[in-house]
């Protein structure tokens, strides 16, 4: 199957597993631990139900909606996701070349294997960055420097990472802790000479923070020892708030007491997110905060919500529930694998299709007409 071919985001999934490695499949599809949180992110959605309007003039509907103000597309972002030059030579590129056609927003990670300014320059748009915070604070601020330098839109600072989490299936195939491959992954490697000869020729680099490191410095030693800083809390959040000027969201809430001391100290919005189930095994979901953190800012900032979604359905489901937007995770990286730039076209092409049909199949001529009283559970 071609990614023209396909009809729903598992289809490029699968396309995605064909054409990839396993150590990188594994790296883009995999969880922590038992895959609690990845599994669950999926079953939320699955758990809702709609419950639709009838008899509605849908005739003509407008899928678009504010992200911060500004006006998209779509309720969509493409979300942060690292090493994307590991599905596609120049991945990042791709997948912000494709949000701009798309006139949606693309959030890029701190762990991109592009440059800040190189982004900016070839993929006009609206630009955001996802920053983690190193145990070495300058390096976050400078990445944060070269954002504000590059017209970079917003910073996504991201609270749920002082360690990173045990992802098993990165440890079985040698990509972590410290990019050590078995000999397994390396013969599967020979069995992919399409990617060998297309993407492969450039080795995991996180260009950004190589940048700030300077000479002399032992790139990997920083990558494998210590890298995130554990001490990150609160009091730091309002020096980041003071550092950069523009747009601020906090990535990684999941209570809505955590939301109101993120709205007393500045955001201009919260992430609810359990990092695509990468982190904390056995979290609860985005969506599962959603309906608390919504009632707790009571419309003061933006809230966002990442993890599982697959279908424009679950779009729909998010802001029905109070969510101004959702971030893409693994959609567009499972396009980007199976056709590049235009296979993550064709995987927001699917979700734009799904999320139209579901607005007229609700009832709804457009966003706002997506309401909490649309949504029922199916039960346990």
């Amino acid at each position: 199957m071609d990614y023209r071919d396909a009809i729903n985001i598992d289809d490029l999934r699968a396309i995605a597993r064909r054409r990839l490695p396993r150590f990188v499949f594994d790296y883009v599809d995999g969880g922590a631990e038992d895959e609690l949180t990845l599994a669950g992110n999926r079953d939320g959605f699955a758990r809702l139900r709609f419950r639709p309007r009838t008899l509605v003039d849908v005739s003509a509907r407008d899928l678009s909606a504010l992200l911060l103000g500004v006006r998209s597309a779509l309720p969509v972002v493409v979300g942060p996701t690292g090493l994307n030059g590991l599905s596609w030579r120049d991945g990042d590129m791709a997948l912000a070349r494709a949000a701009a056609d798309a006139g949606v927003p693309f959030a890029m990670s701190t762990v991109s294997m592009s440059l800040i300014e190189d982004v900016a320059r070839v993929a006009p748009g609206r630009h955001w960055l996802q920053a983690y915070v190193f145990s070495e604070r300058a390096i976050t601020e400078a990445l944060i420097h070269r954002a504000r330098d590059a017209d970079f839109e917003c910073v996504v600072l991201t609270s749920d990472f002082p360690v990173a989490g045990k992802r098993e299936r990165d440890w079985r195939t040698g990509l972590l802790p410290a990019q050590r491959l078995t000999l397994a992954t390396r013969l599967d490697m020979l069995l992919h000479p399409r990617w060998l000869a297309t993407v492969a020729t450039r080795r995991p680099r996180f260009v950004n923070v190589e940048r700030e490191l300077g000479p002399g410095r032992d790139v990997n030693a920083f990558v494998g020892h210590n890298m995130f800083d554990p001490a990150f809390r609160w009091d730091d959040l309002a020096r980041f708030r003071d550092l950069w000027p523009r747009k601020l969201l906090l990535k990684g809430v999941l209570r809505a007491d955590d939301a109101e001391r993120a709205v007393a100290a500045g955001v201009d919005g919260v992430v609810l997110s359990n990092h695509g189930g990468r982190q904390l095994d056995a979290a609860i979901s985005g969506l599962a905060a959603l309906p608390a953190v919504t009632r707790a800012v009571g419309g003061r900032v933006s809230v966002l919500v990442d993890g599982g979604v697959r279908r424009g359905g679950d779009i729909a489901k998010a802001l029905a529930l109070g969510a101004e937007g959702v971030l893409l995770g693994r959609a567009p990286v499972y396009g980007l694998a199976a056709g590049g730039q235009a296979g993550v076209a064709r995987a927001l092409a699917i979700l734009a299709d799904e999320f139209d049909r579901t607005l007229a199949l609700t009832g709804c001529r457009d966003v706002s007409g997506l309401t909490p009283d649309l949504i029922a559970s199916a039960g346990p």
